[in-house]
């Protein structure tokens, strides 16, 4: 009995490719890419996912002779990409909390309290690691990470192996997404701004009226109480509001 396995190369080669485009957006993608998660554990779910699709999608890669090994490192690069930009989306989505996390901090008074944040290693402002870290644990809550495997799988329609990128329509999807982010991080914060708003024109009629009042040190704690109620009170319809936004950019791209 003789066993041919001379499509082994090639198989190994479109292994290789889808790799890199899943290995890539399992790196960027929020709750699993963190820096919290161990790589191993990062590096074996984009192996087991690689190993589900491949079945599915390796007739969609083309044939390339071993030889020649530019078309392979082409479409290694292609494949990269897609990966970054797919991952990309979910991740800058995920910075609306930031941008709402800070404006908050800042009507609150708490612009310069600053931590470690856990999920990037870096430092940030308390408020916005805060609800960062509650949208990632929303995001496995509600089951949404099963639509960023869905944009995986619908990522070989959009951007099929072998072809040129539509490197308009990527442009366009991630200036989207950024100003996406940044809007609904102000709209989240939008009753923060009204109270620091209103605060602080409170405040500034009374140095006014009285001058001889040390109108920060009284401002200051009474801005830290309510500010705290306010977050207590709307952290809710905040993070109601993210995944709302989230599950709309993630149908888009799935769709």
């Amino acid at each position: 009995m003789q066993v041919n396995i001379s499509f082994l190369p090639a198989l190994a080669v479109t292994f290789m490719l889808m790799f890199a485009r899943l290995g890539t957006m399992t790196m960027l993608m929020p709750g699993i890419g963190e820096r919290g998660i161990p790589t191993r554990i990062r590096l074996v779910t984009a192996l087991m996912l690689t190993l589900v699709l491949l079945p599915i999608y390796r007739s969609n890669y083309p044939t390339v002779p071993m030889a020649n090994f530019a078309p392979i490192v082409g479409l290694l690069i292609q494949e990269v990409i897609v990966g970054a930009v797919l991952g990309l989306t979910a991740r800058l989505t995920l910075s609306a909390l930031e941008v709402a996390g800070a404006t908050i901090a800042n009507q609150m008074g708490l612009g310069f309290a600053t931590a470690v944040d856990p999920n990037q290693g870096q430092q940030g402002i308390i408020v916005g690691n805060l609800l960062a870290m509650l949208g990632v644990a929303l995001i496995f809550a509600t089951d949404l990470h099963h639509l960023a495997i869905g944009a995986l799988d619908q990522s070989y329609s959009l951007f099929r192996p072998g072809e040129f990128l539509p490197t308009s329509d990527v442009t366009q999807l991630m200036l989207a997404v950024v100003s996406g982010a940044f809007k609904i991080g102000v709209q989240l914060a939008a009753p923060f701004l009204v109270f620091g708003l209103l605060f602080n024109l409170g405040l500034g009629l009374l140095a006014r009226l009285m001058p001889q009042l040390q109108v920060f040190f009284l401002g200051l704690p009474i801005s830290l109480m309510i500010g705290f109620a306010m977050l207590f009170a709307f952290v809710g319809a905040v993070m109601l509001g993210f995944l709302g936004h989230l599950e709309s950019v993630l149908l888009g791209v799935v769709r």
